[in-house]
C-alpha cells in the first residue's frame, strides 16, 4: 500500500510542477508564449493554436491533479482508523464486587453531646 501511495504522490508532484510551468508561461493579458514566438497578431500561423494548447494543458493538468488526489484518498484510506478526538471503546471485565454490607451491623452510635454548664 505504501508503494501505491508513493507513486501517486510522485505523479501529483510532477503534474503540479508542470502546471506551474504552464501557468508561468502564460501572460495574464492573453499574450504569453504565443506573443513571444509568434508576435502579438493572431493572424500569424500558430499563434491561436498555442493559446488553445496552453489553456487545454492548464485545465487538463488541473483535472489530473484533482483526480490523482481523490484516487490517493480512496485507495490509501483506512476505515479501521479511529477519527481524531474519539477514543476507542475498551471492553473491561466488570469490577469484583465485595460482599454486600449486612444490615445487622449497626452504625456506631454517637455519644450525645453533654450540655455546656
Amino acid at each position: 500500500m505504501d508503494t501505491i501511495f508513493t507513486l501517486l504522490m510522485v505523479l501529483i508532484m510532477v503534474a503540479s510542477v508542470l502546471l506551474v510551468i504552464i501557468v508561468m508561461a502564460q501572460n495574464p493579458k492573453g499574450g504569453g508564449l504565443s506573443s513571444t514566438f509568434g508576435g502579438a497578431s493572431p493572424a500569424q500561423f500558430g499563434v491561436q493554436r498555442t493559446n488553445d494548447f496552453m489553456e487545454k494543458a492548464t485545465w487538463t493538468l488541473g483535472g489530473t491533479i484533482i483526480v490523482l488526489i481523490l484516487l490517493s484518498v480512496v485507495i490509501t484510506g483506512k476505515p479501521s482508523q479511529v477519527a481524531p478526538g474519539q477514543q476507542p471503546v475498551k471492553k473491561e471485565a466488570p469490577a469484583k464486587q465485595s460482599a454486600p454490607a449486612s444490615s445487622k451491623t449497626a452504625t456506631p452510635a454517637q455519644a450525645p453531646a453533654t450540655p455546656a454548664k
